[in-house]
């Protein structure tokens, strides 16, 4: 028997459609695009603390995980699970929002506990963008208003519906950077700058990422798996000696993402494996919430003391690896709805 759809619109746990089979192969690109972005910010502290090159490496091999996560929020919106109405849009907006400013609130408070300054600063300027304290969830000021613009052309278009309330929400946020600049000629007060952004190569992602989701079969899967090698060489290379990190919108980053989408779309996941695979994927929104807080506490104290050395690679692996697992396992263990609803 055929269990419900899952979107996989984001990292959160999505909607259940009944009556749509569900895609183990989308919530397997959910759980391994969730264990890339914890890889590639524990990458980040090995390069803070001089292991450039390994961490340069690892980065590159979970550069793919943010454009896929568009891509896969195109799917959902646009294709396996589209909103039937303006309250069920709102609501997929909240079950995004209440999480996000619980866990900003959190990290700020970590942040002052640990005697850092400009916390008050940060916790004002988080209603306008993301802060230093959660830098990480720069990704969710991007895919609110990517779930709103696709949600509300979805109910123009196809329910032939007006939603008053998310084209207002829509509009606001469209108007904000530029009513930011009147205000700072006007008054003289310069604004945080806004993070409710949505770049074209976001809406790219998505609607591209949609179409080869939703295409029957294309190519055989080992030419898609021989370009995705190809693809993380060539980024390796661009990383390594013309810019870093590079640009989600760059023909690099793009040929990883759609070689990484074109290899595991569809993929058989086995019977056996699918509980654990659609348990970790329901739980990936609260790990990608959750897992800098294990980045910097597992990883960030090994790379400062590791001396340089042919140990470095190893030693992000373990410690990725180590911080993805403790990620997902908090995230599993608070899996009640009540405690989703705030955690993710």
């Amino acid at each position: 028997m055929p269990s419900p759809a899952s979107p996989a619109a984001a990292p959160e746990a999505p909607d259940r459609t009944p009556g749509r089979e569900r895609r183990y192969d989308i919530d397997l690109l959910r759980v391994l695009c969730t264990a890339a972005v914890v890889l590639v910010h524990a990458s980040a502290e090995f390069i803070d603390a001089g292991h450039r090159t390994t961490g340069i490496l690892g980065d590159t091999a979970g550069r793919f995980a943010v454009p896929v996560f568009f891509a896969m929020a195109g799917w959902a919106a646009l294709s396996g699970a589209p909103v039937g109405d303006e309250s069920r849009l709102l609501s997929r907006l909240g079950r995004i929002l209440r999480p996000m400013a619980v866990w900003t609130a959190l990290y700020l408070l970590c942040a002052y506990l640990a005697g850092e300054s400009g916390v008050g600063a940060e916790a004002a300027s988080a209603l306008f963008g993301s802060v230093e304290a959660a830098f990480h969830l720069w990704y969710l000021y991007a895919y609110v208003p990517l779930l709103l613009l696709l949600g509300v052309l979805v109910l123009v278009v196809r329910r032939r519906a007006l939603p008053l309330k998310a084209l207002a929400l829509l509009v606001a946020l469209a108007v904000a950077p530029a009513l930011a600049g009147d205000v700072r000629e006007v008054t003289g007060w310069a604004p945080p700058d806004w993070g409710w952004s949505l770049p074209l190569s976001t809406v790219v992602y998505a609607v591209a990422g949609a179409a080869l989701l939703a295409a029957p079969r294309l190519g055989p899967r080992a030419l898609w798996a021989a370009g995705a090698a190809v693809a993380f060489a060539a980024l390796a290379v661009y990383q390594l000696t013309v810019r870093h990190p590079a640009a989600y919108g760059g023909v690099a980053v793009a040929a990883v993402t759609f070689a990484v989408l074109g290899t595991v779309a569809g993929v058989r996941v086995p019977e056996r494996v699918r509980p654990l695979v659609a348990r970790l994927s329901d739980a990936s929104f609260g790990t990608y919430l959750v897992h800098l807080l294990w980045v910097r506490l597992l990883v960030g104290p090994v790379a400062g003391r590791l001396p340089d050395g042919p140990w470095a690679p190893a030693a992000l692996a373990v410690t990725a690896v180590a911080a993805a697992a403790a990620s997902f396992a908090v995230s599993v263990l608070w899996g009640r709805p009540a405690w989703r609803k705030w955690l993710g």
